[in-house]
């Protein structure tokens, strides 16, 4: 008799000892699971907040390129008037054309450095996205939509229109 109760004390011990692993893998288990989901997680919240970083750098870029856009669009008409006026010069006074070419070479490379381009006209095919249309004119000498006479410049700042050209623009006779 004292002998099957240490047999059954010794049976229990390893059925014991195995529910105790058994639990213990599970547990472990659940633990390596939730481990790879935060992995994961961090993982997906890094490429996030480096999106997020690359946007905002983005963005910046853009506001500084584009900040001084209403400046830019309020002076081209004093660049304008100023080309004018050098032209004038240079036909009636030879000391102020100098002075006024000064100003005007100054004020055009200060806008050029900001991004300023000059729209291309005359002799160019016309492009809805840079051209307005104010006039057709038949004309079979050239091909049909290209741009005849410039009535105002047009300009862009760093790639994006600020002003539409105004032209007239060449029509096939029927």
């Amino acid at each position: 008799m004292g002998s099957t109760e240490a047999d059954e004390k010794e049976l229990a011990e390893p059925q014991a000892s195995d529910e105790a692993d058994a639990g213990r893998d599970d547990e472990l288990a659940k633990k390596s699971k939730e481990v790879e989901e935060y992995k994961k997680m961090v993982m997906y919240l890094r490429a996030d907040l480096d999106n997020y970083k690359k946007r905002v750098a983005r963005e910046r870029e853009d506001f500084v390129k584009y900040a001084n856009e209403s400046l830019i669009v309020e002076l081209l008409d004093v660049y304008e008037n100023l080309e004018r006026a050098l032209e004038t010069a240079r036909k009636t006074d030879d000391a102020m054309a100098k002075g006024l070419e000064m100003i005007y070479m100054g004020l055009k490379t200060m806008l050029e450095k900001r991004g300023l381009k000059q729209i291309k006209t005359v002799g160019e095919k016309f492009d809805p996205y840079l051209h307005e249309a104010m006039l057709q004119e038949t004309n079979d000498s050239h091909e049909d939509g290209t741009i005849l006479e410039e009535f105002q410049r047009g300009y862009m700042l760093n790639m994006k229109v600020i002003r539409y050209a105004k032209v007239k623009v060449s029509k096939k006779g029927d």
